[in-house]
């Protein structure tokens, strides 16, 4: 496991202190999932937009036409 010395404004790291604390886990493992939460979050992001490089409005019409034709669930309306 790496080790990554960090230095924050003091109103982030009370911030962070807080809501560690509210969640019932140390600051370590809130930096943790907050850090792995925007890496997931920018890989996503890349993902997205690679495959979305390579759709065609061709693709976009063929899909939309495999969707039935129904009224909409209760709530989902307009």
């Amino acid at each position: 496991m790496g080790a990554v010395r960090l230095r924050l404004p003091d109103s982030i790291h009370r911030h962070i202190k807080e809501i560690a604390r509210r969640e019932g886990v140390s600051i370590n493992q809130f930096i943790s999932s907050a850090v792995s939460e925007k890496i997931s979050a920018i890989l996503t992001e890349e993902y997205l937009t690679t495959r979305a490089k390579r759709a065609t409005k061709g693709d976009l019409k063929r899909i939309l036409a495999k969707v039935p034709d129904r009224e909409p669930l209760p709530g989902d309306e307009f």
